[in-house]
């Protein structure tokens, strides 16, 4: 008798998008894996070369070149809530308690 073994459990992947990108993908990849805008990211990006005189600039080409591209057979992003692979399930939301007013 054979016994099948459970799946492991989805785990978030940084990976550069192929549809979702304005030079690498890297802003939008560092976006998906953290659940933040894209362009905050790049901002995030400029900020950081402009007060460091340049030296943050060095960071994108090395992670274009260590973050893996995502696979073409990728799901769609982004994701519904509790369906993306590797992020947690959406808790159940409680009935609103203030729908309207008390019945008369």
């Amino acid at each position: 008798m054979t016994t099948s073994q459970p799946s492991p459990t989805p785990y978030k992947q940084l990976r550069r998008p192929v549809s979702d990108r304005m030079v690498a993908g890297v802003a939008s990849g560092l976006g998906r894996y953290f659940a933040a805008d894209p362009t905050l990211i790049r901002v995030i990006f400029a900020t950081a070369t402009v007060l460091t005189g340049g030296l943050a600039s060095l960071a994108y080409p090395i992670m274009w070149f260590l973050m893996p591209e995502e696979p073409a057979d990728a799901p769609a992003w982004p994701h519904p809530p509790g369906t993306a692979p590797g992020w947690p399930p959406v808790p159940p939301t409680a009935p609103r308690t203030d729908a309207g007013p008390p019945p008369a």
